[in-house]
């Protein structure tokens, strides 16, 4: 484990250990959150997702995807 791993696990634990006891299932629930919203999903459930948005009519053309983006470059 590097230093800037040990650092922020060690700082998450005095957190932890700093929070009233009543309130931890609570923290537990908003750091699981956390992780599945920054974590990838698998491919197969990511095609998946976006089949059934396509064919549920959930998706935009594609000439349409662009509309309203200014070029900076």
């Amino acid at each position: 484990m590097n230093n800037y791993h040990t650092t922020y696990t060690n700082q998450l634990i005095q957190e932890i250990n700093a929070t009233p006891g009543e309130y931890l299932p609570t923290l537990l629930n908003i750091v699981r959150s956390f992780r599945e919203s920054i974590t990838l999903k698998p491919a197969e459930s990511s095609f998946r997702q976006g089949w059934e948005e396509a064919m549920s009519g959930e998706a935009m053309p594609v000439d349409e995807l662009w509309t309203g983006i200014e070029n900076d470059g």
